[in-house]
């Protein structure tokens, strides 16, 4: 006889195998354009067990983008915040280059919103502005310390999302110019390494311009 909490673990893994299947329908065709008929044929489920667990596609949007944006305040915050900005950097865009080659339909999901005109994010984005501040603060510590050069903060993150999320939302041309084939393993060591390299080359080199000066 099964327990509840074989049942339990049944249901959420069902919920999990919905929630994929969503994600990638909303990454190829958006909110507007995904119908729960199309959710529930990816899921391998009749469109009348799909709405037993879920009340309509918009539902599992919000859920969808409430997921996605709690992940992405957490690879900062996780990326060890009392070690030197190098170490802090560097593991950020480690993070963020797994996330983008492991789950490229959140990615695209997300930035189809943003280009859509994010009309799912409004009630999100005070909340992702503060979290974006509060890591801009960080960044202001170390430039006051004279740990890296002054930089706009906010700028920096943005120059860091955009390098690591282009290899999911234009995964395609990556792997092409590449010569990958799509199923082929992209090595994201190599890739955040070299992301790493450019930006902390820009914050923590002396320039030689400023020698000269010193």
């Amino acid at each position: 006889m099964k327990s509840r909490s074989d049942f339990a673990q049944k249901r959420e893994a069902l919920n999990e195998k919905i929630r994929e299947a969503a994600i990638a329908e909303f990454a190829e065709h958006g909110l507007r354009g995904t119908t729960t008929q199309a959710i529930a044929d990816r899921a391998g489920l009749t469109k009348t067990k799909l709405h037993y667990h879920i009340s309509g596609k918009e539902e599992l949007y919000q859920d969808v983008i409430d997921q996605i944006i709690g992940i992405w305040a957490d690879l900062f915050d996780g990326s060890a915040i009392n070690r030197d900005p190098e170490s802090v950097l560097r593991d950020y865009v480690v993070r963020k280059v797994r996330f983008s080659l492991e789950h490229p339909n959140k990615v695209k999901l997300f930035a189809n919103e943003v280009m859509r005109d994010a009309g799912m994010l409004q009630d999100h984005w005070i909340r992702s502005r503060e979290d974006v501040r509060r890591s801009a603060s960080l960044i202001e510590s170390w430039i006051a310390d004279g740990r890296v050069r002054p930089v706009d903060p906010v700028l920096l993150l943005f120059h860091i999302w955009a390098m690591t999320e282009y290899y999911a939302v234009m995964g395609k041309q990556v792997r092409f110019f590449l010569e990958h084939g799509d199923s082929d393993t992209l090595n994201a060591e190599y890739i955040a390494s070299e992301i790493a390299n450019v930006i902390l080359n820009g914050l923590l080199e002396v320039d030689s311009r400023e020698q000269a000066q010193a």
